[in-house]
């Protein structure tokens, strides 16, 4: 029997979308029932659309973060269509509907309301007649998520299928898979060999400043204000595709002792293995590999609106904390370093919600509902 075909789409806005595809199209490769393709949507499109629909997005999170909130609320209004923008999308999208057409998967498996939205468009006008299905890469549900229905939804936590069946999407519907990751991820590495390949030390606790795959954070302002502390630790600070500020950074703290400052890495996996505790923006997908590595968090200047909501559920699960302003962030790890067994109950609460298997999981079900 010929395998069924599922189109893994995403939109290279952040990196985390692109990521759970990847992670998506990775564990699709030894499939017994699945051919599974990925393809980054934002490629089949104009390139005025590109730019305009990537470049906006982290403009605005880097630049005005509580304008990025503000709209964030303002849109939170599930199964209410964007008419204008919605227009906008498909004026823009002959390109991506000729490499639908011509693939013609029996599942498309979205891990952005991007393509989601085009593809129930395509639908609508008789185009397309096979499965939509929706991957959501926070934790809580946004609107824009569901400003289109799916046939299925695949959602990370507990709360946020009984967010969806509010709404009347009946549970049979809904499956709590956690965030896919890459299988990378759950390879278990031998800290001291990963610490000396990475020219690491093994010997002292270490913390992994994350900003992100496209390097949007004040990582200057966190390593100033990691000077104050009394712990002795080595400092990763990873700065994504953003060479300006990793740059800026080596000739700023090039006389500051175990800190290491990394531009965009494929070892990021290998940096978790010998890494205790994340501090940073909680982006869905970050989180959920630090999960499958059992890392602690401090949260630092969330993005308002999805990183806001996904700190709430750090904190809920006792996996975190909030680092509210700089002046107090070295003070709060000194205080979870020094603390008798603090680090290592967070630690331990982060692996019991790590989903390392989520990216298969979601693909035995897609099958299933083939």
């Amino acid at each position: 029997m010929p395998k069924k075909r599922v189109l893994v789409l995403s939109a290279s806005v952040g990196a985390g979308h692109l990521r759970a595809a990847e992670a998506l199209a990775v564990a699709g490769q030894d499939h017994q029932q699945l051919e599974v393709v990925h393809q980054d949507v934002l490629e089949l499109m104009p390139r005025p659309f590109q730019k305009l629909y990537r470049d906006a997005y982290l403009d605005m999170v880097g630049r005005a973060p509580q304008i990025f909130g503000w709209l964030y609320e303002l849109t939170d209004k599930p199964f209410q269509e964007d008419v204008l923008r919605q227009a906008f999308e498909e004026a823009s999208a002959g390109k991506f509907y000729d490499f639908v057409d011509k693939f013609n998967p029996d599942l498309a498996l979205c891990t952005h309301f991007l393509p989601s939205s085009l593809i129930h468009k395509r639908r609508k006008k008789g185009k397309f007649s096979r499965t939509l299905a929706t991957v959501v890469t926070d934790f809580d549900v946004h609107g824009m998520w569901l400003a289109t229905p799916s046939d299925h939804y695949f959602v990370a936590v507990p709360e946020a299928r009984a967010y969806l069946k509010t709404f009347g999407i009946s549970g049979r519907a809904i499956s709590v898979t956690g965030i896919p990751t890459h299988p990378v991820f759950s390879q278990s590495l031998d800290r001291a060999e990963a610490s000396a390949r990475l020219g690491l030390r093994a010997d002292l606790p270490t913390l992994l400043i994350s900003t992100g795959g496209f390097g949007v954070g004040s990582v200057g302002q966190i390593l100033e204000a990691l000077r104050e502390l009394t712990t002795p630790v080595q400092i990763v600070a990873a700065c994504g595709r953003n060479e300006e500020l990793r740059q800026g950074l080596q000739q700023q703290f090039a006389s500051v002792e175990n800190l290491h400052i990394i531009g965009f890495t494929k070892a990021f996996d290998e940096y978790m293995s010998c890494a205790d505790l994340m501090l940073g923006k909680p982006g869905g997908l970050t989180t959920w590999e630090s999960f499958v590595k059992g890392l602690a968090w401090v949260v630092i200047n969330p993005i308002p609106g999805q990183e806001e909501r996904n700190t709430y559920h750090l904190l809920e699960e006792g996996v975190g904390i909030w680092a509210y302003q700089a002046r107090t962030l070295a003070f709060k790890v000194d205080h979870m370093l020094k603390e008798s067994g603090r680090l290592a109950q967070m630690r331990e609460n982060s692996r019991r919600l790590a989903r390392p298997r989520a990216a298969h999981e979601i693909l035995d079900i897609c099958a299933d509902l083939l």
